[in-house]
């Protein structure tokens, strides 16, 4: 790591710094100066730089342990750039023929710089196409004066285009949370088309999907791949059969023609392994792309018709039992009564629904529709399995007195009785069953958080 090696201790002082984002800032306004300049600016030139970009924002800067007190009396762009000098991040270059300061970046420097641009967003790695690696192979394949540099530019090629799809698809996961984040429409909106459409959509994948389409050049590059493939296959077995008598000459350069087809057939195998991630990686891209729209949609529907869609009341209630979940659980159990009467009766605990409807047309009286049957309500709510024939025969039984079991208050003393009851009823209504229900009150008998019919049991007699 020569470059490692190069960097000096006092370099690594930037990232420590309280004034590190005005630090960056003010190389990427001198990297950008000094690309246009021929990779050459005065000293002058650096401070009129960094003075005329800093003069149109608001920034402040803290004094560095470095500084001394006259160094703060300094202008505010000298003093960035005598800190940046400093600390090696530049690096003068005396002209004495001219008597000229220039200010040069060092390699190391350059390195880091590079970083902050990609890190800011200026410069994106979207120059990557699909084309390069078939322009690459193509020239291999077709190319007299072929070498195998041609083959390292496509691997590289092919490793920054899987970098980047990966890189996409890892940045995914931000757009999903700011479903949530968002409750307006327009800011939801805002944050798809200029955040998701801008960062993943326009940048790689669409490009993917229309000019540099991956499946128009895949067969070819895989055919190609193929071909390099055999002729480095075909080469080394004539090769072997035309040496003639061996001198030790021919064994070094049979050694180095070996190597080197060596490497050409294991730079091929790279690129094809890498290729075959770039199509799973898009075929994942697909993937996400198409949950994401479908969220997004969801979302927008939910945030468009919330005050009039049951659902959408239903999750603002939950969220305000879930900022005091104990206290509102407690007090929405308090409430609620599953024990009416027609638990107990023929009238279905479920209706069937004819498609989907608004809030407001819930609240509309509904037509009538074919009930279900008690077997199915009981199978529906998993109840019948829960206790055998012969458990609800002995509750039944265990309430005798006088030869029958009257249904009052005192009946039911938790839910498991209250279950029993409920299959004790539908069991007595059986033909076949050993009880039948004697009598049958329509005024409900209220016992607590319990609410049924008054019954009267007895044994059926036999025929």
């Amino acid at each position: 790591m020569p470059l490692m090696n190069e960097i000096p201790e006092s370099f690594w002082s930037l990232f420590r710094s309280y004034n590190r984002e005005t630090y960056i800032e003010a190389l990427l306004k001198i990297n950008e100066e000094y690309q246009y300049n021929n990779y050459f600016l005065s000293r002058e030139v650096c401070i009129q730089v960094i003075g005329n970009y800093f003069s149109e924002r608001k920034y402040s800067i803290m004094k560095e342990e470095q500084e001394t007190d006259a160094d703060v009396l300094e202008p505010p762009a000298t003093r960035i750039l005598n800190w940046l000098l400093r600390t090696k991040w530049l690096r003068r270059l005396e002209d004495y023929s001219s008597g000229v300061t220039n200010i040069v970046i060092p390699d190391y420097s350059a390195v880091f710089i590079d970083a902050f641009e990609r890190l800011s967003g200026e410069e994106e790695d979207t120059e990557v196409y699909i084309q390069n690696i078939y322009a690459i192979l193509f020239s291999y394949k077709t190319d007299p004066r072929k070498n195998e540099r041609l083959l390292n530019t496509a691997l590289v090629n092919t490793k920054r285009l899987n970098k980047a799809l990966q890189d996409m698809l890892h940045n995914m996961d931000k757009f999903f949370a700011s479903l949530l984040e968002k409750d307006v429409y327009s800011d939801l909106l805002k944050e798809h088309l200029e955040g998701y459409v801008e960062e993943i959509v326009r940048k790689k994948y669409h490009i993917l999907k229309t000019t540099d389409n991956f499946y128009i050049y895949k067969m070819s590059i895989k055919s190609w791949l193929q071909e390099i493939r055999e002729s480095q296959a075909e080469e080394a077995e004539s090769a072997l059969t035309d040496t003639g008598q061996e001198t030790p000459e021919l064994a070094a350069r049979m050694r180095l023609e070996i190597q080197r087809r060596t490497e050409v057939l294991d730079l091929v195998n790279q690129i094809e392994r890498g290729f075959d991630d770039i199509e799973h990686r898009i075929a994942n891209m697909d993937r996400e792309h198409t949950r994401y729209v479908r969220a997004t949609v969801t979302r927008l529907n939910y945030l468009l018709s919330r005050e009039e869609d049951m659902r959408g009341l239903i999750v603002q209630i939950l969220n305000g039992i879930a900022a005091r979940p104990e206290e509102r659980l407690k007090a929405a159990a308090e409430k609620m009564n599953f024990s009416y009467l027609n638990v107990l009766s023929e009238k279905s605990l479920y209706k069937r629904r004819k498609g989907k409807r608004s809030f407001l047309e819930d609240m509309e009286p509904e037509e009538e529709t074919q009930e279900l049957s008690r077997e199915d309500v009981l199978k529906m709510n998993r109840m019948n399995n829960r206790y055998s024939k012969r458990q609800i025969e002995q509750f039944i039984e265990a309430h005798m007195d006088g030869g029958q079991a009257v249904v009052g208050k005192g009946f039911v003393q938790n839910d498991e009785e209250f279950e029993k009851l409920i299959l004790a009823y539908d069991y007595a209504s059986k033909k076949g069953s050993r009880y039948q229900v004697a009598e049958e009150s329509m005024e409900p008998v209220e016992d607590g958080r319990y609410s049924y019919p008054g019954l009267v049991f007895k044994r059926r007699p036999q025929r």
